[in-house]
């Protein structure tokens, strides 16, 4: 969106920090008859979510399948005919799925006794100063007074933490209306974990943790639960990006909107965004589908990693917030370039 975090990445992060991985990826080429449910999937709206950001591709290879997808009249012939199937890996444990969300906030476009939280554009001088001022003084020095620096204001000061930790969201306005907000930059601190600091308290223990037990600690301790938000010294300031119509998603990584329950977040070192992706998720809910690769985020590490895109607004949220199952993912690649990702002895 660009997002920072997943739901289930949030939660993790709330605890420990964003991860981290390097490894060497190896590839293996499949058949499209080994890609189990691949007979039936709705192809089709693969095929529109891919037309949304091929035309940014600017790889040979890429630009010429994106001009075949727009002409393109049997979805599922297209991907069979260009494509190939490839499985990387990276040594690393199971395929690992979870999902994300838009997070939907109530606010207003000017400051009432109800909306009277600020979501704040970045200063000028956050941007040079690194790092600039910590939360704490951010909100209480009055040093954004008077500047024009409110994009809009909301009515829950723990949504708002929890929407600078997602990175984007959506502001719904009392008569209807609604703005979305982006990622615009943050104050230069490091970020530090609220959930960990509730555990080092003995409030609760770390299976315990949740971005919901959290919220809901903080509204029932108003005064210790804004000196929580404070011991996280991080502050991340937004952009507003409603170019974006409301029937369509928010902007992700390739900075075109996301489609519900088609659209993931990889690791782009193993995965070409704008890529299709074929996953086979396990769990309660399996879900064989295909995918395109449009978004990024600071917890997806891994050749076999994806975030799932659920839409926006809480039911998408509390969706996203139970997915944690394994599988497999299986990367669609153009012909010439799936088989050159092959070592030279099974070409």
């Amino acid at each position: 969106m660009t997002r920072l975090f997943s739901a289930l990445a949030l939660v993790s992060t709330l605890m420990t920090g964003p991860a981290t991985a390097e490894t060497d990826p190896s590839y293996s080429i499949l058949g499209f008859e080994d890609l189990d449910g691949w007979a039936e999937d709705n192809h089709q709206s693969a095929l529109e979510t891919f037309r949304n950001t091929c035309q940014d591709f600017d790889d040979p290879d890429w630009t010429s399948l994106c001009a075949l997808a727009h002409d393109a009249k049997d979805a599922r012939q297209f991907f069979e005919l260009f494509f190939r199937p490839i499985l990387i890996s990276d040594g690393a444990d199971e395929a690992l799925f979870t999902g994300y969300f838009e997070p939907e906030l109530d606010g207003s476009p000017v400051k009432t006794s109800k909306y009277k939280y600020p979501v704040y554009a970045m200063p000028s001088e956050a941007r040079r100063i690194r790092p600039w001022l910590t939360r704490r003084e951010i909100l209480t020095s009055g040093v954004m007074a008077g500047r024009g620096l409110e994009i809009a204001w909301v009515d829950d000061p723990v949504e708002l933490f929890f929407l600078q930790i997602q990175g984007s969201g959506r502001i719904r306005y009392p008569d209807g209306g609604f703005i979305r907000v982006g990622y615009s930059g943050a104050n230069g601190h490091p970020y530090r974990s609220i959930g960990k600091e509730l555990v080092r308290r003995g409030v609760y223990q770390p299976y315990q943790v949740s971005a919901e037990v959290i919220k809901n600690w903080v509204r029932r301790n108003p005064l210790l639960g804004e000196q929580l938000l404070f011991h996280n010294n991080s502050y991340v300031f937004f952009r507003e990006v409603s170019e974006v119509p409301a029937d369509k998603g928010p902007l992700g990584a390739m900075n075109r909107s996301i489609t519900t329950l088609r659209s993931i977040a990889v690791d782009p070192r193993f995965t070409p965004l704008g890529a299709p992706v074929w996953i086979e998720k396990n769990g309660k809910n399996p879900m064989n589908r295909l995918m395109i690769a449009q978004d990024t985020g600071s917890a997806i590490k891994g050749a076999q990693r994806a975030d799932i895109f659920f839409g926006t607004g809480d039911q998408a949220g509390r969706t996203a917030g139970r997915i944690k199952d394994g599988g497999r993912m299986v990367v669609l690649m153009p012909i010439q370039r799936a088989y050159a990702l092959l070592p030279e002895a099974v070409q």
